[in-house]
């Protein structure tokens, strides 16, 4: 067993940047570069191993070998259940939705996808999508999306540094320019498109449009207001925890360390160490390796039963666990 650094796939999709590559260190020939699927076992970018004894081999071939690793909750005969992405908005992405887990599984042999935000970085004056801004219907929107108007139906939120959103799924949403997020997710990808912009794509055309899907799985009443819950820091020698997100899929909390922390991976779940900022080492008790290096954009699986694990370094870190 051993703790496994990861190397992502990635998406040029045309609402991407260059700040990935820039800021987050991720070597990848794409342009733009959209997208990084940091961990991630979905036919569409699996992530690879990149250290030890598993190195170049994928995340899901070595989970296919030690279903193990993914833990109780999990269990061997269950497929790794999340996805967690860095995303950076350039432009606007399109106003879309995902289906939940029925509905995704009888159309698209997929899962449905709730998912959560936390912005890692945000221009001033950026804002996202969240919701309808009142009851609509499908009429509403299939006449505001024909005469250019969907915008005044929608929920605007401004976002900065630090924000969370937890988006179920049926939510209408979008992420707007300026934003780059880390994204942890149902593992699917599904999206159904509402609205883009008329943009045209590399090859001359407009990208196709989901609408008679998305009318089928989207909440058309209008969403709660949307504002920052107090969140509840703790505070320890070395570090400060604070959760942000738990729901039925996943369950994060965000760590800032000062100098280091220790921590438990049980045979319950797996975990998921996301690096936001700075730099440091990991090691467990039940791993036969030397501390693992990570820095700012690594992200590193942490096998169920890992045990006793330490960190040292200075560093924000997501965690997460199923």
């Amino acid at each position: 067993m051993e703790i496994m650094k990861l190397f992502p796939a990635g998406k040029d999709y045309l609402w991407g940047g260059t700040r990935l590559k820039e800021e987050f260190g991720k070597n990848l020939s794409y342009d733009p570069l959209a997208e990084t699927w940091e961990c991630s076992v979905h036919p569409d970018g699996q992530s690879v191993v990149v250290n030890g004894k598993y190195a170049d081999q994928t995340l899901a071939e070595v989970l296919k070998k030690h279903p193990e690793y993914l833990g109780d909750k999990v269990g061997e005969d269950k497929e790794f259940p999340i996805l967690i992405k860095f995303i950076d908005a350039c432009r606007d992405l399109s106003v879309q939705v995902h289906p939940n887990d029925e509905y995704a599984r009888i159309h698209e042999n997929q899962n449905g996808k709730t998912e959560m935000w936390y912005v890692v970085d945000a221009e001033e004056g950026a804002s996202l999508i969240y919701g309808f801004a009142h009851p609509v219907t499908p009429e509403h929107l299939q006449n505001a999306i024909k005469n250019g108007t969907l915008m005044k139906h929608l929920q605007k939120v401004p976002v900065k540094k630090g924000d969370v959103y937890y988006v179920p799924a049926g939510t209408v949403h979008g992420l707007g320019a300026g934003i780059i997020v880390a994204e942890i997710q149902e593992s699917s990808n599904v999206t159904y498109r509402v609205y883009d912009y008329d943009r045209i794509d590399k090859n001359g055309q407009k990208r196709p449009l989901q609408f008679e899907k998305a009318i089928e799985v989207m909440d058309m009443d209008a969403s709660p207001v949307v504002h920052q819950k107090q969140r509840t820091i703790h505070y320890y020698p070395g570090c400060s925890r604070e959760l942000l997100c738990r729901c039925e899929y996943f369950e994060t909390e965000r760590i800032q360390m000062t100098k280091g922390m220790a921590f438990s991976v049980l045979n319950s779940s797996f975990q998921v160490l996301l690096c936001l900022e700075g730099e440091g080492e990991v090691e467990s008790s039940g791993c036969d390796q030397k501390p693992v290096r990570f820095a700012k954009g690594d992200c590193l699986f942490l096998p169920a039963g890992a045990g006793r694990c330490h960190i040292l370094g200075e560093a924000v870190l997501l965690k997460t666990r199923c």
